[in-house]
Parts: C-alpha cells; structure tokens; sequence
C-alpha cells in the first residue's frame, strides 16, 4: 500500500522534501514545478542546478508541470510555495483540482494585504479544512545532503500532526509535534527579520557580542509580537522559534541574511533583490510586522530600525547607534523593549 506525496513547488525547499519524502519506499512522490521551463529542466537533468547543485533527484520522484497529474489520488499535499507568491499560484490552479486532502504548508511568511499566514490562505483559496505546518532550523542546503535537522510539525488536528510526523520522519529527519499553529507559522516568519539584522550587524564588522544580544533581543520581539496575536509562549523557546532564528542569523545559507550585509556594505535593495534566485522572506514580513505592530500598539524596535533601512533608505549604521541609545529599560519578554 503506498501513500502518495504531491509536492506544489520546486524551489529548494521544495525540491528537499520530495527527496525526503522519497527515500521511503512505500511513498509516490510527484513534484511540481509552477514554470514549465523549470519544470523541464529538473526533467532533463534530474538536478536542481540552479537552488541545489550537486543533488541528484531519483527516479522515484515524478516530476511534472500538470496540476492535474501532481495531485491525482495525492494522500498529502505539501505547498513549499513563498507566501509572496502562495496565492497567485494556488488562484491558478484552484479551479483545475477538486477538495482534496489535508495541506502542510512549509512557507515562512505573512501575507501582505491581509497579514493572513500561509495556512489561512491556504484554507481560503484550496478550501482545505485539515492543515498543518512544518518549520524550524532546516536549509534546504543540508537537509537534502543528509545532514542531521529537526523540526516541528502544527496543527490542531493532533491526529493529522502525528501523521505528518510519522510519514516525514528518518534517521536524519526528526519531527516533533504541536498544537500552536499560530506560533510556529508566526515564528518561522519573524526570524526572517532578525536575520536581516544579524546581517546588517556582520556587514557593519561587528562582533559576537552584538550578534548574541541581537538574537536574544530578537527572540524577545518576536514572543511579544506572537503571544499578542494568540500563540503560545514557550513556542518561541523551541525549534520554530529559538532554533530557526539561530539558523537564520549565523548560517551562510541563510538569504534574509545575506540581504542585511550586502545592505550595511551599501548595496540597494532592489539590486539585490534582483540578483538573488531565492525569494528573501524577511523583505516582506518586515513591512507587514511593522504595520501590524504599529496598529496594535506593540514595540519592537529592532523590526522598527530594520524596515526604515528597507523601506526609508535610513543608514544601516545609524539605525544601530538609535537602536543602542534607547532609554535604558527592564529586561523581560512583556515589558516594552
């Protein structure tokens, strides 16, 4: 009896999950490719040269551009699509696929518009009623390498969670459970922010004890901001919160990252967003954070300090130096900052 996996996206994430998912052989897997002319080039060379060089895709992974034939029968769906990008590509298809099986959702990010995470999109554009999400420290770089990762997989149907985790879990692929939906979709995305910072702050040359204040401060904006719209606190202690910000702040894959150095050395930011093959997150989530924030009353400066270098072309250098002149404050989560 096999279980059949349908993969909506083959970008690194993607593409990594499809290998995960494929090592076992009792799953189908089909991966699908939005753009037929990605989709012909991972047909051609069963690579994804451009996100994942150097990783072959077995045969046992079917690839496709047909929305049709990636979802057929599909006991999961799994949308590894940007949340910048997740409606557009879900209105496209909606039409072509009847209701169909619960969701996992693996984008970090808010909606824009409407500060929807992905999962409510999903749920409004797919009309999904059984969906969950995956998140925690997990490039795709490694994890499709072997490397030791592990992740949390939420939703509040336990039962589809245990499922997940089940299905998607391996010798090198360790999956714990939760119910905290909000928390673990809103932590994946906030770190996204601080790891524009922490690229700012190694940009600018400096040096470890700016980065461990920056990720400690960090942890305690995104907490505020999480628990104030409903998730729960200890969330933020784990691996969608602690883990993933980690992961963000120091790897050398991490994208968000890379956007803050090439800021603080004085690159602009549509240049940069130009250039790189891997949507950058943390860009998007930032102005929404900062409107939303703003609207409920809720400070956070360092968000605060990174949307005016995005968005109101304020020197890296001198958002720092406001950042460290603040009125000296308590130290505590709930306390403004």
């Amino acid at each position: 009896m096999h279980t059949t996996f349908a993969v909506l996206g083959d970008g690194a994430w993607g593409t990594a999950i499809a290998l995960l998912l494929a090592q076992n052989s009792a799953h189908r897997v089909r991966l699908w490719s939005a753009r037929p002319d990605n989709g012909l080039l991972l047909r051609e060379r069963r690579e994804n040269v451009r996100l994942l060089p150097g990783v072959p895709i077995p045969e046992s992974v079917e690839l496709t551009t047909d929305i049709g034939v990636a979802v057929a029968d599909a006991d999961l769906w799994v949308a590894a699509i940007p949340t910048v990008f997740l409606r557009a590509a879900l209105q496209a298809v909606a039409g072509q696929v009847k209701s169909g099986p619960p969701v996992l959702s693996l984008a970090k990010g808010v909606e824009n518009t409407t500060f929807l995470r992905p999962s409510e999109i999903l749920t409004q554009v797919l009309g999904a009623d059984r969906v969950a999400v995956l998140s925690g420290p997990s490039h795709a770089e490694e994890m499709s390498r072997g490397m030791p990762t592990s992740v949390v997989v939420a939703s509040p149907d336990i039962d589809l969670a245990r499922w997940i985790q089940a299905h998607f879990s391996t010798d090198r692929f360790r999956v714990y459970t939760s119910l905290d939906t909000i928390g673990v979709e809103l932590g994946g995305a906030l770190k996204n922010i601080i790891g524009i910072a922490a690229g700012i702050s190694e940009g600018l040359g400096f040096g470890d004890n700016a980065k461990a204040a920056l990720l400690t401060r960090g942890l305690v904006e995104m907490t505020r901001f999480g628990v104030a719209l409903g998730a729960e606190h200890q969330t933020f202690a784990g691996l969608a919160g602690m883990g993933d910000l980690i992961t963000t702040c120091v790897s050398r894959h991490g994208r968000n990252r890379q956007v803050g150095e090439r800021l603080a050395r004085g690159e602009k930011l549509p240049e940069i967003l130009q250039s790189m093959p891997m949507v950058a997150e943390g860009v998007y989530t930032t102005s929404s954070v900062h409107d939303r924030a703003l609207q409920m009353g809720i400070e956070m400066p360092i968000t605060t300090e990174v949307y005016r270098v995005l968005y109101e072309g304020k020197d890296p250098r001198t958002a720092v130096n406001d950042l460290m002149l603040r009125r000296p404050k308590r130290e505590g989560w709930e306390q403004t900052s």
